[in-house]
C-alpha cells in the first residue's frame, strides 16, 4: 500500500462536533467500517493485488453455489489470445490480449462495455509445435494514480492514460538493456511503489531495474543477479533495515535495496526447465517458494546481521511444486497445485507437513474463507480454508474462451468472480 504524507490542515475544536461525532461512531460503528470495506472491495490494482498476496478483503460472498455456478453478469468477447489476469480501479477492468499477432491493452467499465483498446507491440511467437498454445499475452497490467503500466511479451514497457489509453512514454527494455527475448515472452506484472517501477530485463546492462514511473527514466540497474528471466512477478517488504525487493531468477531467490539496486542476499533455487515462475510470499520475516518441474517448495528464513541479511534454509519438501498457478498463504498454511507432485495441497507454512491432497491443478484466489480453484480444464472449485480436511462446497464449468488451458489467474473484487479464458473474460455474481 502507497502512504502520502500530506501537510496537516490547521486544527480547530469544536466541542459539540466532538460529542456528536462520538456519539455516532458509538451507535453506529459499522457504518465507517463498512465504507472503507466497500472502497477496497472495488480495487484490484495489479497481478495478486495492491499487496500481492492474492487475497481480496472483500466478506458476505455465498458460501455455496447453484449446481450451474453463480449467476454470468455477462461476458467480453474479443481479447485474442492470452493469459493476462485483470487489474480494477476507478470502475475500470484492464487485461491484454493478442490479436493477428499484436499486443493489446484494453479498458472495460463494470458492465464489460470496452472503453478502449490500445496496441503495446508486436506479440511474441513461436515455432516449437507443443508451445503454439503458449502465445499470447502474459503480464496483467498494473494501475497507479491514473496511469496503466504494462509490459508486453517482446519487453515493450508502455504508460497508458487510464481514462483514454493515450500512450504517456514508452520504453523498450530489450534495447535499452541488452537483453535477449526470454524462452516463454517477458511474463511478469510490474510492480510500483512509491515514484518507482520495478521490473527484470534480464540484460547485459540490468537484470533488474529500478525507473522513474513518470518518465521511464533509470533510477538504477543491478547487474549481480545470476540466471535469466524466471517469468515471475517481484514483491515489496520491510525487513532487516531495508525495503526489499524480493523476486526470481531463472535459477535463484534474491533480495535486493529497493532504493539502491544493492544485490542484499540469494539462494540458489533452479529447476530442470529454468523457470520459476511462482511468486515468493514473505512473512516474519521468512521467504517461501516453489516451482514446478519436480524442485518443490522452500522455506527460508532471512537473518539480519547489522547490515547483512544472511539468508538460512529452513525446509524443503517435493510436495506442491507450483507450476505457475500460485500458492496463497493463510492463517498458517500453504494452498495450491503440485506439478510433478500431482494435485491441491495444503502444507504447514513452519514445517512443509502435508496437511491434504486432491487431484486437480490450476491456479486459485482467495476471499472471505474460501479459495476459488480454477482447474486447468475449466472447472472452478469452491473450497474452504480448513487445514484438517480438503472440503469442496461447489464447482461449476467455465465456458470456453478460445484455445489452450485455464491459466488465466482468477480474480474476486467488487462482489464479482472473475475469469479469463483466452478470448473471453467472464463476470460472475458472488455477493
Amino acid at each position: 500500500m502507497l502512504l502520502h504524507k500530506n501537510k496537516s490542515p490547521e486544527i480547530t475544536i469544536d466541542l459539540k462536533k466532538i460529542i456528536f461525532t462520538g456519539i455516532l461512531y458509538f451507535f453506529f460503528p459499522l457504518l465507517s467500517v463498512n465504507t472503507l470495506t466497500a472502497q477496497e472491495n472495488n480495487k484490484w490494482h495489479c497481478f495478486h493485488g495492491l499487496s500481492r498476496n492474492n487475497k481480496s478483503l472483500e466478506t458476505g460472498l455465498q458460501k455455496q453455489w447453484p449446481e450451474t455456478g453463480p449467476k454470468l453478469l455477462w461476458t467480453v468477447t474479443g481479447l485474442g489470445d492470452g493469459y493476462s489476469s485483470v487489474s480494477i480501479a476507478e470502475n475500470f477492468i484492464f487485461t491484454a490480449g493478442m490479436v493477428n499477432k499484436q499486443t493489446y491493452v484494453y479498458a472495460f467499465d463494470l458492465n464489460g462495455k470496452q472503453i478502449w483498446k490500445k496496441p503495446n507491440g508486436r506479440s511474441w511467437e513461436t515455432t516449437m509445435s507443443h508451445a503454439m498454445t503458449y502465445t499470447g499475452s502474459r503480464s496483467t497490467p498494473t494501475f497507479d494514480n491514473g496511469v496503466v503500466y504494462h509490459l508486453n511479451e517482446l519487453g515493450r514497457l508502455t504508460a497508458f492514460d487510464f481514462r483514454t489509453g493515450n500512450e504517456i512514454w514508452n520504453l523498450e527494455l530489450r534495447n535499452r538493456f541488452d537483453a535477449e527475448i526470454p524462452e516463454y515472452g517477458y511474463s511478469e506484472s510490474v510492480y510500483i511503489n512509491g515514484d518507482f517501477l520495478y521490473c527484470n530485463p534480464a540484460g547485459k546492462r540490468g537484470f533488474m531495474v529500478c525507473l522513474n514511473k513518470k518518465n521511464g527514466d533509470l533510477v538504477w540497474s543491478n547487474k549481480d543477479i545470476p540466471g535469466t528471466v524466471a517469468f515471475s512477478s517481484p514483491i515489496v517488504v520491510e525487513y532487516g533495515g531495508y525495503r526489499q525487493i524480493i523476486g526470481m531468477s531463472s535459477n535463484c531467490v534474491y533480495g535486493a535495496d529497493s532504493k539502491t539496486g544493492k544485490l542484499l542476499w540469494s539462494m540458489e533455487y533452479e529447476n530442470q526447465r529454468d523457470n520459476n515462475v511462482t511468486d515468493p510470499i514473505f512473512h516474519d520475516g521468512t521467504v517461501f517458494v516453489s516451482s514446478g518441474y519436480g524442485k518443490g517448495s522452500m522455506l527460508i528464513k532471512l537473518k539480519a546481521a547489522g547490515k547483512e541479511i544472511l539468508p538460512e534454509k529452513v525446509w524443503h519438501t517435493d510436495l506442491m511444486d507450483n507450476h505457475h498457478g500460485g500458492i496463497i498463504l493463510h492463517e498458517g498454511y500453504l494452498y495450491g497445485a503440485g506439478h510433478n507432485a500431482r494435485g491441491w495441497f495444503c502444507l504447514d507454512f513452519l514445517t512443509g507437513k502435508q496437511m491434504w491432497n486432491s487431484p486437480g491443478k490450476g491456479s486459485l484466489t482467495y476471499a472471505d474463507g474460501m479459495l476459488y480453484c480454477l482447474e486447468e480444464r475449466g472447472t472452478m472449485k469452491l473450497v474452504k480454508t480448513t487445514a484438517d480436511k480438503y472440503e469442496q462446497v461447489s464447482a461449476f464449468k467455465v465456458p470456453r474462451g478460445g484455445r489452450g488451458l485455464y491459466w488465466a489467474h482468477p480474480v474476486v473484487c467488487g462482489g464479482r468472480l472473475y475469469v479469463r479464458h483466452s478470448d473471453k473474460l467472464y463476470a460472475y455474481k458472488i455477493k
